[in-house]
């Protein structure tokens, strides 16, 4: 079976298991997803919305933030973890977009790289969720489980990105990266996974050795 022809079978399969899924992070302006994306860094999802739901109330605006005094948003920011980095690049984030794109978030790889603290999963994640463009979101799970399907070799988030782009169908690689979260929360986890309920299991590679 060819890598195509697995990765047909998987975006299928994960479609009838997860059809309405969406990104975990809460927010309610492009900004603050690039915000609560960067605060997740390291940390769950889960944590970082309990932060954000005060955190947003607290600096309502892009100024706020970018006007925020940075030992107080360091406080803010602490149950995240790398508190004084995140902190720091959430401020300097929201003084580019302001000075340099007029507080709008950018619809480009290229724009969206140059803001601090914004590396290509999170430039992919505001493509795919604000923009609704192509987009491969390549975060642990995802890397995980397409690594088991055998649909990549590598690890690295950006050499599986560029495995996947040749592999999926451009209007479905953001949905299927999303799906690929929760299938990895549910039923291919890193480790303990649920093999006998997965119904990828007869073409992963690791279900084979078992």
């Amino acid at each position: 079976m060819t890598k195509k022809e697995i990765t047909a079978l998987a975006v299928a399969e994960l479609e009838k298991l997860y059809p309405d899924v969406e990104c975990s992070l809460e927010y309610g302006k492009p900004y603050e997803l690039l915000i609560a994306t960067r605060l997740a860094a390291q940390c769950t999802d889960a944590r970082v919305n309990i932060v954000t739901k005060e955190l947003f109330v607290k600096y309502p605006t892009l100024e706020a933030f970018a006007e925020a005094d940075l030992a107080e948003l360091e406080q803010d920011v602490k149950p995240c973890g790398f508190y004084r980095t995140k902190a720091k690049s959430i401020i300097e984030m929201a003084q580019s977009l302001i000075s340099d794109f007029g507080g709008v978030v950018p619809d480009t790889m290229e724009e969206l790289l140059s803001l601090s603290g914004v590396g290509r999963k999170t430039a992919n994640l505001i493509l795919g969720d604000v923009y609704g463009k192509p987009a491969v979101v390549t975060d642990t799970h995802c890397i995980r489980i397409t690594g088991r399907l055998g649909l990549t070799k590598n690890t690295e988030p950006a050499k599986v990105e560029a495995d996947l782009r040749k592999l999926l169908p451009p209007e479905v690689s953001n949905h299927f990266c999303h799906q690929t979260v929760q299938f990895g929360r549910d039923i291919c986890r890193a480790r303990s996974p649920k093999c006998g309920e997965c119904p990828l299991n007869y073409f992963c590679r690791d279900f084979a050795k078992k």
